[in-house]
């Protein structure tokens, strides 16, 4: 009996040790597979960030959407004929067919200056086909007070009204006057929809403000363009019929702004001398060499 007991106790205790070594082997199996996906799903993470990474589109800057441009460059003979449109041309289109109201007075608005100086103001969107229309105006004008740099050429939407009409983007551009200065904002790209540029809350105000009855009609309130002389003019919308840039090139465009029988220069040229006039009356009527032109005196005593 005592044999037997104790070997009944040997098989005991190896019984014991077989099941602990085993359990210790489990225990060294299970702590591998924790390990081991632990550092599999580290990697299923970071691959799957860089796949993400990889397909997304480059970063925005400046305000810009990641998928805005900068538009085409344009010779320097187009962007010639656009700022140095010849000064017996315009005093020959006059107002052209331009709208006669389309500059509006509000006298009770405040000045809107920057350094001293009136600012204009501009918030459009470069798939919007009127905007489209009044750039050209705008260059024609605004280069008779100072100097445009960096004015890309691109086209308004291909699915709205007037489609692709070929214009230029204020957008990344830089003008330089000591007469006034000029702020654009643009504030979607080509394609509708897509966030280029902010307005800040000061010009956003303005907007709500002066492109609301009884300024417009309700039906056109928060319309662009908007254009905002100094605080007290105000251009809402185009000045003349888009229709007339169908088709057409950056460089005939250009090239027609000189030519004062086009339909292209007495619509745009024609437009541009009412925002020259226009500017006229918030610098003091300078520069003189511009201002006091009778073409330009006359248009500002019909303002």
């Amino acid at each position: 009996m005592g044999k037997a007991s104790r070997n009944k106790r040997e098989s005991a205790r190896e019984r014991i040790a077989a099941q602990r070594a085993a359990e210790r082997k489990a225990e060294i199996r299970n702590r591998m597979f924790i390990t081991g996906g632990s550092i599999l799903g580290v990697l299923a993470i970071v691959i799957g960030f860089i796949v993400f990474k990889t397909t997304q589109s480059p970063a925005s800057t400046n305000g810009a959407s990641a998928t805005s441009a900068t538009g085409t460059a344009l010779p320097a003979s187009v962007i010639k004929d656009i700022t140095s449109v010849p000064a017996s041309t315009l005093t020959s289109v006059g107002t052209g067919t331009a709208a006669a109201k389309s500059v509006a007075l509000v006298s009770s608005a405040k000045p809107l200056t920057s350094g001293g100086k009136p600012q204009i103001l501009y918030i459009g969107a470069e798939y919007c086909p009127y905007c489209a229309t009044e750039r050209w105006s705008m260059a024609v004008a605004l280069s008779r007070f100072g100097t445009f740099s960096g004015l890309h050429g691109i086209h308004s939407s291909s699915t709205d009204v007037y489609p692709s009409t070929p214009t230029l983007t204020f957008y990344k551009s830089t003008y330089t006057s000591k007469y006034l200065t000029f702020t654009a904002v643009e504030t979607q790209t080509e394609k509708q929809g897509t966030a280029l540029q902010k307005t800040t809350a000061a010009q956003n105000a303005l907007l709500t403000k002066y492109d609301s009855p009884p300024y417009v009609a309700q039906a056109n309130a928060g319309a662009i363009p908007f254009i905002d002389f100094g605080g007290k003019y105000f251009i809402h919308g185009a000045q003349y019929n888009p229709q007339i840039l169908a088709g057409q090139t950056w460089a005939q465009v250009a090239a027609a702004l000189k030519d004062p029988n086009s339909a292209i220069a007495k619509g745009a040229d024609g437009a541009a001398n009412m925002i020259t006039a226009t500017i006229c009356k918030t610098t003091n009527n300078q520069p003189s060499s511009v201002c006091t032109s009778p073409t330009i005196k006359t248009i500002e005593g019909q303002i």
